[in-house]
């Protein structure tokens, strides 16, 4: 007996990819738990809430909407993982309604109003989180003092390093040896792990060798400093990081061209803004600060919403880190990671368009053999 099956097919370019879309994308979604985990451990149980919340609303819209329409998507994933990256894009102080609303728009307006995962032509999360950034700026810029950091002042709040620099650098006019210096002659303060760990290395490792490292790298490359809740870690987002590389669910291009544009143009003209000159630009606070290692890894490289030839790949994640330097180091915002890739979704269309590969047989002018 010949049964009927009814197959959703969209238009070409398709992506072949051996595992199935539930599963790349619950794969995601535990690489970034260790990140989250400690995430919540830094800055206490209302980041656990925040996360809750943007996940909770991101399923609730997704089940609502899949079921309007007679489809069942709300266990592929898709979902989770928008709520996740939205939560994870939050400070941790923010009231609940706004991861909520953020989940809210990711889902039903970015995802759904283009016909659901694989038709969005814009990052969901990244979406979301900039829809509420500019509609309550005020709460979306409010950090957390994180565990192990102790301040001079009174208070649970402080700004994050990108802030500080920003607000610091308005009317300075003196000059500063780079952006370490800088948080550190304002008084930022510095953990005590930084600075035990920071000694340790120095004098183990980079004093015999006739170098040292300066004290605050450390908070930053393990998060201890204010800001979003999942993207402060850099340590814990590169760990998952190569384990999807090791899958084969994220590829090298969108990376690499993204932090080599990014750190080249930090490199010859990051030193600028502190009064010194081309090449002093200080490549390694800048990788380590804001939402840059959670932007290349877990959101530009979305495989619905980059391009799909390497040639593509390679355009999109150069033009990202070149947005991204100009917003951050000229632009009024202290980061421009979420601006930067969602600058560059918009051109994806005309980016596959024009690097993709010849068929067969016919002449790259369309005029055939």
């Amino acid at each position: 007996m010949n049964r009927e099956v009814d197959l959703l097919v969209t238009t070409s370019p398709q992506i072949h990819h051996p595992d199935s879309t539930a599963k790349i994308m619950w794969t995601v979604v535990i690489c970034l738990v260790p990140a989250g985990i400690w995430g919540v451990f830094l800055f206490g149980g209302k980041a656990l809430l925040v996360i809750i919340s943007s996940i909770v609303s991101a399923l609730v819209t997704e089940f609502i909407i899949a079921k309007l329409l007679k489809r069942f998507t709300v266990l592929d994933g898709s979902a989770f993982l928008t709520g996740l990256l939205v939560g994870y894009n939050m400070p941790p102080g923010v009231p609940l309604y706004i991861p909520a609303i953020a989940s809210i728009f990711a889902i039903a307006v970015v995802k759904w109003t283009f016909g659901g995962l694989g038709a969005n032509w814009m990052n969901p999360a990244l979406a979301g989180r900039v829809f509420v950034f500019f509609s309550w700026t005020g709460s979306m810029t409010n950090w957390r003092v994180p565990r192990f950091l102790t301040t001079h002042v009174d208070g649970v709040t402080m700004a994050s390093p990108l802030g500080f620099i920003k607000a610091g650098l308005y009317d300075f006019t003196g000059t500063s040896p780079g952006p370490i210096a800088f948080l550190k002659a304002g008084g930022y303060p510095l953990s005590a792990l930084d600075q035990s760990v920071t000694n340790w290395i120095n004098t183990s490792v980079l004093n015999p060798l006739g170098a040292s490292l300066k004290g605050g790298y450390v908070d930053l490359f393990l998060g201890i400093v204010p800001g979003c809740i999942g993207e402060v870690s850099a340590l814990l987002l590169l760990l998952g990081t190569v384990y999807l590389f090791i899958k084969k669910i994220i590829t090298w291009e969108i990376p690499v061209s993204y932090l080599f544009v990014f750190g080249l143009l930090i490199w010859i003209f990051g030193g600028l803004r502190f009064n010194n000159g081309l090449f002093t630009g200080d490549v390694m606070f800048n990788f380590f600060t804001g939402g840059l290692i959670l932007g290349v890894f877990y959101m530009a490289t979305d495989m619905v919403t980059s391009p799909l030839t390497t040639k593509g790949k390679l355009i999109f994640g150069a033009g990202a880190g070149f947005m991204t330097f100009l917003i951050r180091v000229y632009g009024s915002f202290p980061e421009g990671v979420s601006l930067a890739i969602i600058f560059m979704n918009i051109f994806v269309p005309l980016i596959n368009k024009y690097t993709k590969p010849v068929r067969f047989g016919v002449s790259p002018r369309g005029g055939g053999k």
